[in-house]
């Protein structure tokens, strides 16, 4: 098997990443973090290779360029996840039995963990300070379009790893070609668990044809309902900050579901976008109210399709709604469990919504724009869980463990 030495390597690494202390693990990483900045120049000039491969046009585009702010904010989340507690050892509960035995369930590393991604390879970085601050392998699937970012990545991790005498096989790079993911997918008994980060067609292939437990981190088709309370001041910056703040990423407002009573408000709501481009595909009622208003040639009337999709770039669905109710069927059929918001003042109708509908991060008068580690104080993410086993929404330290059960005795038999 082609792909084998790549595995055992891995299983090696787990045997050694259970010897390193917490406090060498934290020096490495800011290490890294230091040396991620020192040899900027270097990794810009990688990821500028990739860049010149990919259509500037390319929805993925923007996810796959890196530049000196960008890195700037991976090498803090690094030394967030430094500063943060590791969970490793952690005693989750205990308890004495009748029978005199002392039973306590305790946090341990998930293993050796794979992660498939596309174009980011800000997620090379992520991955690998998340799994090594919790003692886990990381066996990492990049893309072929970002293949030059991230061996750059890597590298800067591998050589501070050398200048501590830490084994490199403690975190893996495959190759970018496409044999390799068939390979992981069928790595049982080298890899605990596999996480694929990217499209919804990335995240299919790999929950139906993986051998090794999948954690699905899936695609974001994002809603925000503005109600019939609805402020449309906190409207007007909540739709623009989560529609344009980076459109490429799985947060980012994909559907505006407003009250048909507030349908007068839609234009001043959605004026914004305008300076952004931002086209929308309208229902009837919607696009009744801003075919007068909103630039034509970035206006046109909403199809099926449209409902229900990912667009990461400068699009929005528009539909109206006659009530909540009818906002909570269109989210529950579209939905993809992901992030959805509302906006409202009525705490009845707020309530109400975020106990019905069924996603990992539901907002109340707040841009989805949130959902993320960082943003949740988790220091970075590994991925956004859509499932509901094992974890849901932002990934970080304490998602990347299991448990085990510790049991003390004083001779009991059974």
């Amino acid at each position: 098997m082609r792909y084998k030495q790549y595995f055992e390597n891995a299983k090696k690494g787990s045997a050694i990443l259970n010897q390193i202390s917490k406090n060498t693990i934290d020096e490495i990483l800011k290490d890294i973090a230091d040396n991620l900045l020192l040899k900027a120049d270097y990794i810009l000039k990688a990821n500028q290779e990739d860049l010149e491969k990919m259509p500037a046009t390319d929805p993925k585009y923007d996810r796959l360029k890196l530049n000196d702010a960008r890195l700037e904010a991976m090498a803090r989340e690094v030394l967030n996840v430094v500063d943060l507690e590791s969970p490793l050892a952690e005693i989750i509960s205990s308890s004495k039995l009748p029978n005199g035995l002392d039973i306590s369930k305790i946090r341990v590393p998930l293993g050796v963990v794979g992660v498939i991604y596309e174009a980011r390879p800000n997620v090379t970085l992520d991955v690998f300070a998340l799994c090594f601050k919790t003692g886990n392998v990381a066996i990492l699937k990049g893309g072929s379009d970002a293949e030059a970012s991230n061996k750059a990545i890597m590298s800067v991790i591998h050589d501070v790893l050398h200048q501590h005498g830490i084994d490199v096989s403690v975190v893996v790079l495959l190759p970018a070609e496409r044999e390799s993911t068939a390979a992981l997918l069928q790595a049982v008994g080298y890899v605990d668990v596999l996480i694929p980060r990217g499209s919804q067609s990335l995240i299919n292939y790999v929950r139906e044809h993986s051998k090794v437990p999948v954690i699905e981190t899936g695609a974001g088709i994002v809603h925000t309902y503005f109600d019939e309370s609805g402020d449309p001041v906190k409207g007007r910056d909540i739709i623009f900050n989560a529609k344009t703040r980076r459109v490429s990423v799985c947060n980012a407002l994909d559907c505006l579901l407003i009250h048909q009573d507030r349908l007068n408000d839609l234009w001043n709501i959605v004026e914004p976008l305008v300076q952004q481009k931002v086209q929308l595909f309208a229902d009837h009622s919607s696009y009744t109210i801003l075919k007068d208003k909103y630039p034509p040639n970035l206006l046109q009337p909403a199809e099926e399709e449209h409902y229900g999709t990912e667009f990461l770039d400068y699009k929005m669905a528009v539909k109206t709604v006659e009530n909540l109710q009818e906002a909570l069927t269109h989210i529950q059929l579209h939905s993809s469990k992901h992030s959805e918001a509302i906006i409202a003042e009525d705490e009845e109708k707020i309530l109400s919504f975020l106990n019905a509908v069924d996603a990992a991060a539901v907002y109340a008068n707040a841009s989805t724009a949130f959902t993320d580690g960082g943003q949740f104080g988790l220091g970075a993410e590994i991925g956004i869980s859509t499932q509901k086993l094992h974890a849901r929404g932002p990934m970080g330290l304490s998602e990347l463990t299991s448990y085990k059960w510790v049991i003390r005795g004083t001779g009991q038999i059974r």
